[in-house]
C-alpha cells in the first residue's frame, strides 16, 4: 500500500488529528521531568503509550532531540520505532532542503528502511527550487513513504517569500501547490505527496481542492487555530487535512488518561467540522474516540 493509502485509512479509522512530540524544556519541567535525556526518553514513552493506539499520526520534531546530541538522536531512533510498533503513522518533522548528493543523503537517512532514523514520512523545504527535492521524492516513491512540502507557513516572515509572484503569475506558494497536485494526479485513494499549510494563515486565496494529497495544518489549539478556521480555510479539501497540535494536547500530561481525553476532544471537534460539509466525505466514518481505534495499516 502507498503512503497515501495508509494515511487515508488511518485518518478514516482514527480521525484527522496529528500530535507533535515537541519536548520543550518548559514542557519537560511542567511534567516534573528532568530537562535531560532521561526526561526526554520518559516524555516520549508516555506520549506513545497514551496516544500511539489512538491518533492517526505522531510527529516528533527533530530539533528537540538533536539539542541533546548523540544521546538525543538515540531517543529519536527509539521513539520512531515505538511509534511504528504502536500502530500510528510516524511523521518526522525535519524540514530538510538542500541539493544534489546532500539531499540524497538526507533522503537515505530518513526514508530508507535500513536507516535507524527511517520514518513513515518527513517534512521538507522546497525553497531551493522544487526540483531540488527530487532525490527525496524518488526514494519516498521507491519505499512507499510520504513527503510533506512546506507551502504556506504561519510565521510572519514566510509571507515575504511565499506570497511573492512567479514570472508566470501565481504566487510561489501556489506554484508549489500546483506542482504537488500534478504529481498526485490519478493517485487513489490519495497521493503520497502532501503540503504544509499553517492553520492560522487565514484566507489567502490559494486553491487546495485539486491537491489529491494530505494537507498538514500545524497550529491547532495553543497557537490560535480552531477547527472552524480549518473548515473556512480548506473548504471541500478538509477531509484531507491532518490537523496538527502539540501544546494543546501535551499540556494535559503527564497523566495518560488526560492526554487521551484531550486528543479525543479535539478529534471529535474536527469530526464535527467535516460532518458539516455539504457533501458527507469518507472521513466521517472514523471510529468513536472513547476506545482505542486499532492499528493503522503497516508500513511496507
Amino acid at each position: 500500500m502507498t503512503f497515501g493509502g495508509r494515511l487515508r485509512a488511518a485518518m478514516d479509522v482514527r480521525g484527522p488529528l496529528c500530535v507533535g512530540l515537541d519536548p520543550h524544556p518548559e514542557l519537560l519541567a511542567a511534567w516534573g521531568l528532568p530537562v535531560d535525556v532521561t526526561g526526554l526518553q520518559r516524555f516520549c514513552a508516555i506520549v506513545v503509550e497514551a496516544l500511539g493506539e489512538r491518533v492517526a499520526v505522531l510527529k516528533p520534531q527533530s530539533a528537540f532531540f538533536e539539542r541533546f546530541g548523540s544521546a538525543g538522536i538515540a531517543v529519536l531512533e527509539w521513539t520512531l520505532t515505538a511509534i511504528r510498533e504502536s500502530g500510528a503513522v510516524g511523521l518526522l518533522d525535519v524540514k530538510r532542503g538542500d541539493v544534489g548528493s546532500t539531499m540524497a543523503a538526507y533522503a537515505s537517512a530518513y526514508l530508507d528502511p535500513a536507516s535507524p532514523l527511517a520514518a513513515d514520512a518527513i517534512t521538507v523545504s522546497p525553497y531551493l527550487g522544487f526540483g531540488s527535492l527530487q532525490p527525496v521524492l524518488d526514494l519516498a516513491a521507491a519505499h512507499d513513504r510520504g513527503i510533506f512540502v512546506l507551502a504556506l507557513t504561519s510565521n510572519p516572515e514566510g509571507a515575504h517569500v511565499q506570497h511573492a509572484r512567479t514570472a508566470a503569475g501565481p504566487s510561489i506558494a501556489q506554484a508549489i501547490l500546483d506542482e504537488v497536485a500534478a504529481r498526485n494526479a490519478g493517485a487513489a485513494p490519495m497521493g503520497s505527496l502532501g503540503v504544509v499549510v499553517g492553520a492560522t494563515v487565514g484566507e489567502t486565496g490559494h486553491a487546495f481542492g485539486g491537491l489529491n494529497g494530505p494537507i498538514l495544518a500545524p497550529g491547532l489549539g495553543a497557537q490560535g487555530g480552531t477547527p472552524e478556521d480549518l473548515r473556512r480555510l480548506f473548504g471541500s479539501a478538509l477531509p484531507d487535512v491532518l490537523a496538527s497540535t502539540s501544546r494543546e494536547v501535551l499540556g494535559h500530561g503527564p497523566r495518560v488518561q488526560s492526554l487521551r481525553e484531550e486528543a479525543d476532544r479535539l478529534n471529535d471537534q474536527l469530526h464535527e467540522q467535516v460532518a458539516a460539509l455539504p457533501v458527507q466525505p469518507s472521513l466521517a466514518r472514523f471510529g468513536t474516540s472513547s476506545q482505542s481505534a486499532g492499528p493503522c495499516p503497516p508500513i511496507s
